[in-house]
């Protein structure tokens, strides 16, 4: 009784909370899924690499091929004609200076005193003795060039007061004396070709003149030290005069000889360093430019292009002693610097990108990627000078991916 004399009115309000708190928990329900999947939608920041723009040093090289050889080479030639006995030595094989033998030569079975024999015998000993005066005065001549290039290079260590002299007059005059010594040594191997050579004209001139006992046999020394390069005529073999029969030089005598393009050996001076890369080593070489040769030559390239290049000579700057296992011939890259300056600002090259003629790049500000253009200078490949658009300190986006546009948000990517 007491259930049915309950007022209708309250049944009806306990109703209408149960209906609201259902259509208050589905409202929320489809609210937070909204906001969900709008959270979901919203565009991430976009992970980037940077880099800091940096004030440094810039030089600027040019990257070739190149390959060692050996500064003076002397080809040994048959002074006679005649019958050459085996060549025993081996290529490698040390030899010195008028005293090692490296072949014999013996009469042939051709007449050699006739009238024709010995004139030409005694006209090649004239001529040989008037090289030798000219090797004789050579070798005094670039003496005197030494001694002045040296007194000249003690007077600026001795007496130059810093700042004086310019670091580059200074750099040419210990150029100048160390070129002076190094002619000194070549007019000595001059001359000692010229007195062999002399020698063999005589031994010749001898054997014309007494064909039979000791007088006979034509023993061919080595005209200078070192080691024999290559042996031309090994087999015992008749012979005639001016042929050749060992290569001698050096090793230890090296230059560097890279061809160049004509276009990038217009930037290159005499002195200007060199870095010798990929010779077998761990640590590049030193070397300076020693020479340009003024004449180019064509040379097709393995893409059948015709090129213009220009051989540029290097001279070693003190190698160590794992660089003498350098061989003549052996390949190395050379990296010659063409420009160089010692305070410049710096961008990473990776940063820029093209835009039709324009470079530019992305600079991070506020989490935002922000294009700015920049006029750029040198670069090396690794850094590119700036001119203009960027200050130091300014960080670059480091190859920015396609999807970053102009106000993009980024976030720095941890790189470990």
């Amino acid at each position: 009784m007491e259930n049915s004399a309950t007022p209708p009115w309250e049944t009806k309000k306990k109703t209408v909370k149960r209906g609201l708190l259902r259509k208050l928990l589905l409202w929320g329900f489809f609210i937070g899924l909204i906001g969900f999947v709008a959270y979901g939608l919203k565009p991430k920041p976009i992970p980037v690499e940077t880099a800091e723009v940096t004030r440094g040093p810039l030089t600027v090289s040019v990257l070739e091929e190149g390959k060692t050889r050996i500064r003076n080479r002397y080809v040994v030639a048959a002074p006679v004609s005649g019958n050459m006995r085996r060549v025993a030595l081996k290529a490698g094989d040390i030899v010195k200076a008028n005293e090692t033998v490296l072949t014999v030569i013996e009469p042939g079975l051709a007449p050699l005193l006739d009238a024709r024999g010995q004139a030409q015998a005694e006209a090649i000993l004239a001529g040989t003795n008037a090289a030798k005066m000219q090797a004789e005065q050579s070798l005094e001549i670039a003496r005197t060039s030494a001694q002045f290039a040296k007194l000249s290079w003690d007077r600026v260590k001795s007496n130059a007061i810093q700042g004086s002299i310019s670091i580059t007059d200074r750099e040419s005059i210990e150029r100048e004396a160390l070129v002076r010594e190094r002619e000194v040594r070549a007019g000595e191997f001059k001359l000692q070709v010229a007195e062999f050579e002399v020698a063999q004209a005589k031994a010749a001139l001898l054997q014309l003149t007494t064909p039979s006992g000791a007088g006979s046999l034509v023993e061919v020394k080595a005209p200078v030290s070192g080691r024999i390069l290559k042996v031309e005529q090994e087999s015992a073999m008749i012979v005639s005069a001016g042929t050749a029969l060992l290569e001698i030089g050096d090793p230890a005598d090296l230059e560097i000889e890279a061809e160049i393009l004509s276009r990038d050996a217009v930037a290159i001076r005499a002195g200007a360093e060199v870095q010798v890369e990929q010779w077998g080593g761990d640590m590049p070489l030193k070397a300076r430019v020693g020479r340009i040769e003024p004449a180019a030559f064509t040379k097709v390239s393995a893409l059948g292009v015709e090129e213009q290049r220009v051989i540029v000579l290097c001279d070693l700057d003190s190698p160590p002693e794992s660089a003498r296992v350098l061989g003549d011939r052996y390949r190395v890259e050379v990296r010659v610097a063409v420009w160089h300056e010692a305070d410049v600002l710096l961008v990473p090259s990776g940063a820029l990108f093209r835009e039709g003629r324009d470079w530019k790049t992305f600079v991070l500000k506020a989490d935002k990627a922000a294009k700015v253009l920049v006029q750029t200078g040198r670069t090396d490949g690794k850094s590119t000078q700036v001119m203009d658009g960027l200050n130091q300190g300014d960080l670059v986006l480091m190859h920015p991916p396609d999807v970053v546009k102009d106000g993009s948000e980024v976030v720095r990517r941890v790189v470990d």
